[in-house]
C-alpha cells in the first residue's frame, strides 16, 4: 500500500431523511450573528492575543454589529478570565450585546465561569461535551447513556448557579460537540435531555448550537443533518438552532448557508475565518454573500481596510489577497479583455439602477475600495485597464485609437518590468510617447487671421533658433498642417481629432489628442494647454516631431 491510499477512508453515512425541503429554500433574512473570534479563534493562533489586542477585537466586534462575541474559556484560562472581568467592571460591554463564555460539562469549571461572569448585565453561558462515536469509544470510553448523563449533569449545574444571581439576564447554550460525527438520533436524543433541564419557552428560549467540529462531508448532506435535527427535537419553538461549522473540506461557509436553510437560526464564526486548522466559518463571506443578494446581512462591513487591519493586527496572520470581499486583488482584473468590460460597464452604472458590472458581483465602493483598486495593469492587461487607470489618475479620457497605440507601449515595459505598472508609470510612458510637441521643435508665437480663409503664422523653435511657417485652411489645424506640410515638404492629414478639459474653472486646463497620415505613416499626438487652439496645434506638431525623429534616425542609420 503506499502512503497515499484512499481506501482507508470510509465515506460519510448521510442520516435518512425524505422529504427535505431546505433545496427550495432562499436566504432573505440574516441569522442571528456571534462572534468566535476572541475564543474559538484566539485558541488557535501560535501567539494567543494578549489583553491589548483583545480589547481593541472585542472593539471592532461591536462596532461592526456583532450582538453575542464569545470572549473566552475563562475557567480554563487566566488571561479570558481577567479579560472578562475587565469587560465587566470597566462596563465595556453595550446594553445590547450579550457576553458569551465556553466551559467544559463539569462543575468545578462551570462555577469558576461564573466567577468570571459575576455582575454582567447579559451573558450567554455556553457549555459542551463531546458525543460522536469516535470520541465516545476511543477518548472517554463510555457508552450513550455515559455521555448524555455528562451533558444532563452540565446543564443542571448551569441552571443551578445562573439562579444564585437573579441580577444577570442569563441564556444557556449547549453544543454536542463533534455534532457532524454524531448519530443524528442521538444528538436529538442527547440536547432533548438539556432541554428538558433548562425548560426554555417561547418567550425564554435557550440555544442549541450543532458544530460541524470536523467537517466531514458535502454541504448538502450537513444541511440533511440540521433539517432532521430541527424535526426531531423537542420544544423547537423553545429553541435557538445555532451552527457552528469548521472549514476542513473548504465548505464551511456553503455549509453554513445550507444549514442557514434548512432551518438553523443562529450562525458562529469568525471574521475571515482564522479558527482551528483550515479555519472556522468566514462570517464576511457569508454575510457578503447574503449582501450581494439584496439582502441587509445586519453587520456593518463597509470599512473592509479596518476590519483586515485589525484581524491581522491581533492574530499576526496574513490575509490572502484573494480572500473573498476582503482580499488586496479581489476586485482586481489584469485581464485585458476583463478590464475593458469593466470599463464599459462603470461607464453605463448609475445609482438609480441595479448594480450590474462584468466581473464584479459588488460594488467595490461598498467595502471602501475604490476603482483604482479594480483596474490594475500587467502584461496580460489590455488598453481597457491602461486607460481606466489615467482616466481615474489623471483625468485623462484617452480615445480608443489612442489606447490601441498606447497599450502595446505598456505591455512592454511590464514585460520588461516583470511586474504591475503604476499609474505614474503609464502617465510617463504616454507622455514620453506622445506628448513630443517640444522636441525637435518647439512651438513659439503664433498668429491666426480670418479673412475668406483661416491663415496660421508660427514660429517654431529648434536648435536654440527659430523658423517662421505660414499655411491657410478651412480652420486653424488645417492651415497648421498646411504650413507645417510646406515647410517640411511633406503631406500631413488629420485622421482623428478629440479633445476634453481636464480641470474645471476659469483657469482650467484643455488636452487634445490628434491622429495624423504623414506621408503615409499614422502618428499620434497630444498636448495640454490652457487654450484649447494651442494645445490642438501642439498635438499636431507632436505627431510631425515623431516623424522628423523617425526620418533622422533612418539617415544615421
Amino acid at each position: 500500500m503506499t502512503s497515499f491510499d484512499h481506501t482507508k477512508y470510509r465515506p460519510f453515512e448521510p442520516v435518512a431523511i425524505e422529504n427535505r425541503t431546505w433545496p427550495d429554500q432562499e436566504i432573505t433574512t440574516a441569522p442571528l450573528w456571534a462572534s468566535v473570534d476572541l475564543r474559538d479563534g484566539n485558541q488557535a493562533l501560535v501567539e494567543p492575543m494578549t489583553v491589548d489586542q483583545k480589547k481593541e477585537f472585542f472593539k471592532l466586534l461591536v462596532d461592526v454589529g456583532f450582538k453575542e462575541i464569545e470572549v473566552g474559556f475563562p475557567a480554563a484560562s487566566q488571561l479570558d478570565f481577567d479579560f472578562t472581568r475587565w469587560l465587566i467592571e470597566e462596563d465595556q460591554v453595550p446594553d445590547d450585546v450579550y457576553i458569551q463564555v465556553l466551559t467544559q460539562a463539569r462543575p468545578e469549571l462551570i462555577e469558576r465561569t461564573y466567577e468570571s461572569l459575576k455582575g454582567a448585565k447579559k451573558a450567554v453561558v455556553h457549555v459542551y461535551n463531546s458525543t460522536s462515536k469516535t470520541q465516545r469509544e476511543q477518548v472517554f470510553r463510555l457508552g450513550k447513556d455515559g455521555i448524555k448523563d455528562i451533558a444532563v449533569k452540565g446543564a443542571q449545574c448551569v441552571k443551578d448557579h445562573a439562579e444564585k444571581h437573579p441580577e444577570t439576564e442569563w441564556v444557556f447554550q449547549y453544543s454536542p460537540e463533534s455534532f457532524t460525527g454524531t448519530e443524528t438520533d442521538f444528538a436529538v436524543e442527547v440536547c432533548d435531555a438539556v432541554i428538558d433541564v433548562w425548560q426554555p419557552t417561547p418567550e425564554k428560549k435557550c440555544i442549541i448550537n450543532l458544530p460541524a467540529t470536523v467537517e466531514v462531508a458535502t454541504p448538502n448532506r450537513f444541511a440533511d443533518q440540521i433539517e432532521y435535527f430541527c424535526r426531531k427535537v423537542t420544544k423547537r419553538d423553545s429553541i435557538v438552532i445555532s451552527l457552528h461549522t469548521h472549514n476542513d473540506r473548504g465548505c464551511g461557509v456553503a455549509a453554513a448557508e445550507l444549514g442557514l436553510m434548512a432551518g438553523a437560526d443562529r450562525i458562529e464564526g469568525t471574521l475571515l475565518g482564522n479558527g482551528e486548522r483550515t479555519g472556522n466559518m468566514d462570517v464576511v463571506t457569508m454575510a457578503m454573500n447574503m449582501y450581494s443578494q439584496g439582502v441587509d446581512p445586519k453587520l456593518a462591513l463597509g470599512d473592509m481596510d479596518r476590519i483586515v487591519s485589525v484581524v491581522q493586527s491581533c492574530t499576526q496572520l496574513p490575509i490572502h489577497p484573494r480572500h473573498p470581499y476582503a482580499g488586496e486583488l479581489v476586485f482586481t482584473a489584469f485581464s485585458g479583455s476583463h478590464q475593458d468590460a469593466i470599463k464599459k460597464c462603470l461607464t453605463n452604472q448609475t445609482d438609480d439602477k441595479p448594480w450590474d458590472v462584468a466581473y464584479l458581483p459588488i460594488d467595490p465602493r461598498d467595502v471602501g475600495r475604490s476603482y483604482q483598486e479594480v483596474i490594475r495593469v500587467n502584461s496580460q492587461s489590455g488598453k481597457g485597464g491602461v486607460a481606466f487607470a489615467l482616466e481615474q489618475e489623471y483625468g485623462l479620457a484617452l480615445p480608443r485609437w489612442l489606447q490601441v497605440e498606447l497599450s502595446p507601449i505598456i505591455q512592454r515595459f511590464s514585460e520588461e518590468d516583470g511586474g504591475v505598472v503604476e499609474a505614474e508609470d503609464m502617465k510617463r510612458l504616454f507622455e514620453q510617447s506622445f506628448m513630443t510637441g517640444s522636441s525637435p521643435y518647439a512651438l513659439g508665437n503664433y498668429s491666426l487671421t480670418k479673412d475668406e480663409r483661416d491663415k496660421v503664422t508660427a514660429a517654431l523653435n529648434h536648435a536654440g533658433g527659430s523658423v517662421n511657417i505660414e499655411g491657410e485652411g478651412n480652420g486653424a489645424l488645417s492651415a497648421f498642417t498646411a504650413a507645417l506640410s510646406d515647410h517640411f515638404n511633406i503631406r500631413v492629414d488629420i485622421v482623428q481629432y478629440q479633445e476634453h478639459a481636464l480641470t474645471v474653472g476659469s483657469d482650467s486646463q484643455a488636452i487634445a489628442y490628434v491622429q495624423a497620415n504623414i506621408d503615409g505613416e499614422r502618428f499620434n499626438g497630444a498636448a495640454i494647454d490652457n487654450d484649447i487652439v494651442s494645445a490642438s496645434i501642439q498635438a499636431v506638431l507632436a505627431t510631425v516631431n515623431q516623424k522628423v525623429a523617425e526620418a533622422s534616425q533612418a539617415s544615421v542609420a
